[in-house]
């Protein structure tokens, strides 16, 4: 796949930069997991010091030259122009952003972790507060520094989605937030929304760690290359992709669906990573491509096929084997998967109202950038916020405000990228045309084989909107979503 001798050079000098971020995943995923809470004094000076390295290696006056050569040659493969794009979108972000940005933005994210940890335990926003205002600043710097054409927070929009605007997402949501709320005054006129019973019943932590390793086992997990750890908010780590990927849940000890559909959506995740084509392993696209192919990802295994009819039937006996359903037939599980009704939390939420609450999140972030809302107005317009679009108000800030762990680790622009995974999701169910088939026949892996051929096995080699187009004859058609929806639950 390289032919060009300048490429060849490029990747050589690569592979530090690679190392140190090899590192620093490796720290990420120990802060959040294993690390002693006093441990985050040490972490965070090392994390900055290793941000500004990586920093430095980026900016080596060769290395940058060299780019700048292989971008001038004529004939270079897919994956030369792919290894090129991606490291002119790195090289644009630290040639832009000073080093002392880079490093004060690595070391308040760090601290601001623990310090939100401590304040959703406690309740209390103010305790978060003046390390939330200190990330906005710094975007805000950050976005300047990066340049855009039309609003700011398309710089952020753009870090973790390559080439999405506030018009893109606008798009989208013109599409979702009318369908919503036709398909949710539907169901409420239906008899929706209700509680399932099975959503107050207790589980062992132990058997239902037993149970979602066997659920993964039916969707073929790779063992050695694989972990399952716990966390306060659930993520995936893509330490050295394809080879060692690692995905955390959360247990809370009651509604076993939470920590196994949030299983589900990980491995969603860490399929996309595993199944990355390993040439492209180490390299500047070896990983997903972007955070909202990569929610698609997660959303399909979460959704499409997890809370299916025909998945149900799959898992039913492994969950009866470790969990106490005896009173519950399939029908009634299915029924308890996929209910329907507004709530607070965001990881809690159901396919249909789930939009809005990322809807809300993007709005508010908005308008923290251009400073039209200043932090300290957060909590009283998230509750307002949520009151208007689901009818449900927080009771305190660990309900609201402080549930999602994103904006201690600096990621605002993020939240968008949910949805469009929701919409890309809905596409492939559409592209594909057999899913919930295949999943009766119990033939999973013609499934994954299909997601490795259209998204996975390329990594970045091409853009996100590029990779739809190639893929799937089209980018982000939110029509889809409102479409699976509408025949899902009417």
């Amino acid at each position: 796949m390289i032919r060009s001798d300048t490429v060849k050079q490029i990747l050589e000098h690569y592979r530090v930069i690679w190392a140190l971020g090899h590192a620093q995943s490796v720290m990420g995923w120990d802060s959040e997991t294993y690390m002693p809470e006093e441990g985050i004094k040490g972490r965070a000076a090392a994390r900055a010091e290793i941000a500004q390295l990586i920093q430095r290696f980026m900016l080596d006056e060769k290395f940058v030259k060299l780019v700048e050569k292989a971008e001038e040659e004529k004939d270079l493969t897919d994956v030369e122009r792919g290894i090129v794009r991606v490291l002119k979108r790195d090289l644009k972000f630290y040639q832009r952003v000073p080093p002392e940005i880079v490093k004060e933005f690595a070391k308040v994210t760090s601290e601001a972790f623990v310090v939100w940890r401590n304040a959703k335990e406690k309740a209390k926003f103010d305790i978060f507060a003046p390390h939330l205002e200190k990330i906005v600043e710094l975007s805000r710097v950050i976005a300047d520094k990066l340049g855009y054409e039309e609003h700011p927070y398309d710089a952020l929009l753009d870090l973790y989605e390559e080439g999405l605007t506030s018009r893109d997402v606008e798009a989208v949501f013109s599409v979702l937030e009318p369908g919503i709320r036709k398909l949710l005054n539907k169901l409420e006129s239906a008899g929706w929304p209700k509680k399932h019973p099975l959503e107050e019943v207790p589980y062992e932590k132990s058997k239902m760690e037993a149970a979602i390793v066997e659920v993964l086992e039916l969707v073929g997990y790779p063992k050695t290359r694989f972990r399952i750890d716990v966390s306060p908010h659930p993520f995936t780590i893509g330490i050295t992709t394809p080879f060692d990927v690692r995905i955390t849940v959360r247990y809370r000890g009651v509604d076993f669906k939470e920590p196994l559909f949030s299983a589900l959506h990980e491995y969603g995740h860490a399929l996309y990573e595993l199944n990355i084509d390993e040439s492209l392993a180490m390299t500047p696209v070896g990983s997903g491509v972007s955070l909202g192919i990569h929610e698609s990802q997660s959303r399909f295994f979460e959704n499409v096929v997890g809370r299916s009819r025909e998945f149900v039937a799959k898992m039913s006996p492994i969950l009866r084997k470790h969990l106490d359903l005896s009173k519950y037939t399939d029908e009634d599980l299915f029924y308890y998967f996929n209910t329907v009704r507004p709530s607070l939390i965001r990881t809690e939420a159901d396919e249909v109202t789930y939009n809005l609450h990322i809807l809300l999140r993007y709005r508010l972030e908005r308008l923290m950038i251009t400073g039209e809302v200043k932090v300290k107005e957060l909590p009283e317009l998230w509750n307002n916020e949520m009151d208007r679009l689901l009818g449900v108000r927080p009771k305190n800030d660990a309900e609201g405000v402080l549930q999602d762990i994103h904006w201690s680790h600096g990621s605002i622009g993020y939240f968008p990228t949910y949805t469009l995974g929701n919409v890309v999701a809905a596409m492939i169910y559409y592209k594909h045309g057999r899913v919930r088939e295949l999943i009766a026949e119990g033939n999973i892996a013609a499934v994954k084989e299909y997601l490795r051929e259209k998204v996975h096995k390329w990594g970045s080699v091409y853009p996100p909107k590029e990779l739809l187009v190639r893929s799937f004859g089209e980018t982000y058609n939110a029509e889809y979503l409102v479409k699976y929806l509408e025949e899902k639950y009417r």
